[in-house]
């Protein structure tokens, strides 16, 4: 069986690759791909709930639109209720996904709630004067701690202009100065240390050098 199977095709010696014609896709061509829904959502016709996670066939296509050169793609699934097409697409400014059509996402983590806080307050300033009174008191406090942490900042940063060279390697040089001499008194004390250890018995007596007991005995005769 192995005979049979021929893994090395035969190319004749005048064989030239640039002559084969290329085939020509369309740009919106269609491929089939396996996916799992990106986030939970409600179909718009049957009101089927499809949760994150649920297994489709789908159809996926590259769209003309762009982020920063980076290409979107759109995803065709069916709810597995009516039938219905659902599309969605990728979203690279929020790093997610968008429901385009068909289906209406039932949580949106990168909505922006910066809109919504805004128009709250201005509704709740517009009912309770105390209350803008105080946002704007907080307001003003903040401005005033944001521009004093800039003056110390500032000032901080004139002071470190104005530092000298020569006061710097001064310093360094200080600092050399006092490590050796610190090494050096460590040196002294580890040499008395020794000496000590070198010149005393088990019972801590000193002992004594051999030119003393010469000594001594000179004296008695």
């Amino acid at each position: 069986m192995s005979e049979r199977k021929v893994l090395n095709k035969y190319f004749p010696p005048d064989f030239d690759p640039a002559l084969i014609p290329r085939r020509k896709q369309p740009k919106d061509q269609q491929q089939k791909v396996r996916l799992m829904t990106p986030f939970s959502m409600r179909c718009n016709t049957c009101g089927e709930y499809i949760y994150k996670g649920k297994k489709f066939n789908a159809r996926k296509e590259t769209t003309e639109e762009t982020y920063h050169n980076i290409k979107i793609f759109r995803f065709y699934i069916r709810c597995n209720r009516c039938a219905a097409e659902i599309t969605f697409k990728t979203d690279p400014a929020n790093t997610d996904y968008v429901a385009e059509h068909g289906a209406q996402r039932n949580f949106e983590p990168w909505r922006d709630e910066k809109g919504d806080i805004a128009a709250e307050r201005v509704e709740e300033e517009e009912n309770n004067p105390m209350k803008a009174l105080e946002n704007r008191t907080q307001d003003s406090k903040r401005e005033m701690e944001i521009m004093d942490a800039l003056d110390e900042i500032r000032t901080r940063n004139a002071v470190n202009e104005r530092v000298d060279a020569d006061q710097l390697l001064s310093k360094l040089v200080g600092t050399e100065e006092e490590i050796a001499l610190k090494k050096q008194q460590q040196d002294d004390e580890e040499d008395d240390r020794l000496a000590k250890a070198m010149f005393h018995d088990v019972d801590g007596e000193t002992v004594k050098r051999l030119r003393d007991d010469l000594d001594e005995t000179d004296e008695i005769t």
